[in-house]
């Protein structure tokens, strides 16, 4: 590695600024909301075994995972006929989970819209366990994705064991901020959402959408890495594919209560905090407001730069408020590199961090629960300075 090499254009998250000062824009894995991080230091404070080295078979552990249930049905207004599952393997592991409890047979068709990098990885790994079709949304001639297809009887296949979408793509920008009512002749087919990096940001019409299996893995707006929550409609387990491993079946894990092995336990306790907080904060109707509030202090300062600042996605309504790509000067790449360093020791960290794609033709600001308005807003301000300086 060349160490003349500013810390701030290779990914680093070790800003020289004042601890206060930090404010952690990565994609995730991020931060949480100071309020809930300073309640998993008391919890650690405490007297007494932590979830940290609680069995999970312990009484204490039952009522920590009875209330992450039971917070997290009340906050995203869970109907009874779901079930809320703890699962492992990430989104990853969903990619292949999903066709595996959904599809009985490699035969077993599934319609998968891809508007972005995540639904593509998702459809490509499904692609071994049934088979796929795709709603595609990739510009022929740009071979970019910058907007959402309709979806329509036409493109949908009536035998589809699922329609597969994910509802923010973090790397490209778009963001569906309400899922999708299926025609009524495909109402029938269950909508799966990968919801990994919006969830809890926003209500979720679980019937009138026909949702079926939903999942987010935690590291964005709802915990730490290494725990997914995996909504089920109780309806559709039971039909696993005999290939699907115990750890990845649904219906083995709803019948064991989420303990057929060893879950996360810390994760899982987190998340109850984390939902305690938004309920605190008024639920999931205002985390949305500040969602908004957040994303719009952005994109207006991108909007209003005359072309000094750009984003790719023209679609106001379909712009991303958790992942929000912007450019500097058209990507000029001094001009960006000072934008990097100049941010970075004033604390703003993650707006340039490496992915399994590379680092990308855009920066992005990540806006998840653990940023707040104040910190957003902080962002706007140097951006707005910083553009008046260089422009």
């Amino acid at each position: 590695m060349n160490t003349n090499i500013h810390p701030a254009l290779v990914g680093s998250l070790s800003s020289t600024a004042p601890a206060e000062a930090i404010i952690n824009f990565s994609p995730g894995p991020t931060g949480l909301p100071k309020a809930v991080e300073e309640r998993i230091t008391a919890a650690f404070n405490a007297p007494g075994l932590t979830s940290l080295a609680l069995s999970h078979r312990a009484p204490e552990f039952q009522t920590i995972l009875d209330h992450a249930v039971a917070t997290t049905r009340k906050v995203m207004q869970i109907p009874d006929e779901y079930e809320v599952l703890f699962t492992h393997g990430g989104g990853h592991g969903q990619f292949a989970a999903l066709p595996l409890n959904l599809c009985h047979d490699q035969s077993d068709i599934a319609t998968y819209v891809v508007n972005g990098t995540w639904s593509e990885r998702g459809r490509d790994e499904a692609s071994k366990y049934c088979s796929v079709q795709t709603i595609d949304a990739k510009d022929p001639e740009t071979g970019k994705y910058t907007s959402f297809p309709e979806l329509t009887e036409a493109n949908i296949d009536p035998d589809s064991k699922y329609l597969y979408l994910c509802s923010n793509e973090t790397v490209n920008g778009i963001e569906l901020h309400r899922l999708p009512k299926l025609p009524e002749s495909r109402k029938h087919i269950p909508l799966v959402v990968d919801a990994s990096s919006d969830f809890s940001t926003k209500p979720i019409d679980w019937r009138g959408c026909g949702v079926g299996v939903l999942f987010a893995c935690a590291s964005k707006n709802i915990g730490h890495p290494g725990l997914t929550m995996t909504i089920v409609r109780k309806d559709l387990l039971g039909n696993a594919s005999p290939l699907c491993p115990g750890v990845f079946n649904y219906t083995t894990n709803s019948d064991a209560g989420n303990l057929w092995n060893t879950p996360a336990t810390f994760n899982i306790e987190v998340v109850g905090f984390l939902m305690d907080w938004l309920e605190q904060q008024g639920g999931v109707a205002e985390c949305e407001k500040r969602s908004i509030a957040k994303a719009q202090a952005i994109y207006d300062v991108i909007d209003s730069s005359n072309g000094f600042y750009g984003t790719p996605i023209d679609n106001k309504t379909l712009r991303s408020r958790m992942n929000v790509p912007f450019n500097v000067a058209g990507g000029d790449e001094a001009l960006t590199n000072k934008f990097l360093i100049e941010s970075w020791e004033k604390g703003m960290i993650g707006l340039r961090t490496l992915t399994p794609f590379g680092f990308g033709d855009y920066l992005r600001a990540s806006l998840y629960n653990g940023v707040s308005e104040e910190e957003a807003n902080t962002l706007a301000d140097f951006m707005k300075r910083f553009a008046s300086e260089n422009a």
